[in-house]
């Protein structure tokens, strides 16, 4: 049988509620102290009751030295924020303006926003584009030969396997003239048999009885 979850809300009753706040916070403070002890750990809690009561808790040094502590972690956070702030800002303005300038190189290469360039911006845009197209050429040149040669070399494959399947039908075609003419043949000597009766026959054998 599962055990039921009990739901936290407020007691209502204000003895229970300061009983269970009691025994609460001896249990809160308990493990605070063992896991300062176990983990070397700087611990300090600070616990007002319902009623206003002040309760703490410090391990080793005083509260007032944690809180220090406390205070000067705070202030260095505060401090390093705005500069992490900053640098994102930054880094963020770097790659719009990197983003904005390659979209109008984009543009100029397409032909737009020209007219405001001068002669020689003209003239380092054109060798831009020389230089492109050539690396394109010289790419479409690469795949033109890669796909040229795989081409050969299907060719060649496909010529192999022809001949051998040529090869295969001249030995087919022998095994089939050879069959027919020995099945010619067998049907020769069996007309020839069957026109000169049994009589025929018996001379032959006669005669090669004699010859033997």
């Amino acid at each position: 049988m599962t055990r039921q979850k009990i739901q936290l809300k407020k007691i209502e009753n204000t003895t229970a509620r300061q009983v269970t706040f009691s025994k609460r916070r001896k249990g809160l403070f308990k493990k605070a102290q063992e896991l300062s002890l176990l983990c070397d750990a700087e611990i300090a809690l600070i616990v007002f009751s319902s009623n206003g009561k002040l309760f703490d808790f410090t391990n080793s040094r005083s509260m007032e030295q944690v809180l220090q502590q406390y205070h000067r972690q705070s202030e260095n956070l505060e401090l390093h924020q705005p500069c992490l702030g900053l640098q994102l800002e930054s880094r963020v303005a770097m790659l719009r303006k990197e983003a904005e300038e390659k979209t109008h190189e984009l543009r100029m290469m397409n032909g737009e926003e020209l007219t405001g360039l001068s002669a020689e911006e003209l003239g380092k845009l054109e060798e831009m584009l020389k230089a492109g197209q050539n690396r394109v050429q010289e790419i479409k040149n690469k795949r033109f030969f890669r796909e040229i040669t795989a081409l050969g070399k299907k060719k060649f494959r496909l010529m192999e396997e022809n001949k051998k399947l040529k090869l295969q039908m001249v030995n087919m075609s022998g095994e089939q003239v050879q069959i027919h003419e020995q099945y010619q043949s067998s049907m020769a000597s069996t007309n020839m048999s069957s026109l000169l009766g049994p009589q025929y026959k018996d001379d032959i054998s006669n005669t090669l009885l004699k010859l033997g």
